[in-house]
């Protein structure tokens, strides 16, 4: 038997991908044609989770064992974990940002010979960007300015910016070893 999934995200209506698997494939089959797909970097995190009519996590399945309890991609069979028409998954591709691909299973089809499964049947718009960075780090960085200009007489030297050039005097004369000795005694 094959199954149907459409997959949507929150972050552009027009993306839409729609993907056919044998009862028989796995989670890790689907995170691969996902990963696949959309191009994504195959070296990132990446979780299935089980969800509720309202998108609400469940049940995780992860890439690897890793110690919690949760099971496998690799051992989740989809005949095994989907049971129901519109059964929701969410797949998580960013965890630092908690973006997500929204998951449906649509209901089953007869294999069709020939066709090699998993297969996408349908892929509209521009996947999300795999990972992004927060907003704040992109705004400080993009304040900074670099000037290989050294015929800029107006600007501060780095020791005017930071001492005032107030403390210039206080600071005593490490070069010479009988000077730091004087100022302990």
């Amino acid at each position: 038997m094959v199954y149907k999934f459409v997959v949507l995200s929150d972050e552009d209506e027009s993306f839409v991908r729609e993907f056919e698997f044998l009862d028989t494939h796995t989670l890790m089959d689907f995170h691969n044609q996902i990963q696949d797909e959309l191009e994504f970097d195959k070296s990132q995190m990446a979780s299935f989770f089980m969800a509720t009519d309202n998108w609400e996590k469940e049940e995780e399945f992860t890439l690897f064992d890793m110690g919690t309890g949760s099971s496998t991609m690799e051992v989740a069979v989809l005949e095994d974990i989907i049971f129901r028409k519109n059964q929701k998954l969410l797949y998580v591709f960013d965890f630092f940002n908690e973006r997500s691909l929204f998951v449906e299973y649509t209901g089953e089809v007869k294999e069709i010979d020939g066709r090699e499964y998993p297969s996408c049947t349908n892929s509209k718009g521009i996947p999300p960007k795999q990972v992004i960075f927060g907003g704040t780090a992109r705004k400080l960085y993009n304040n900074i300015v670099v000037s290989v200009d050294d015929d800029d007489e107006d600007e501060p030297e780095v020791d005017d910016l930071f001492l005032n050039g107030d403390d210039e005097e206080t600071l005593p004369d490490f070069e010479n070893i009988e000077n730091l000795n004087e100022d302990e005694e």
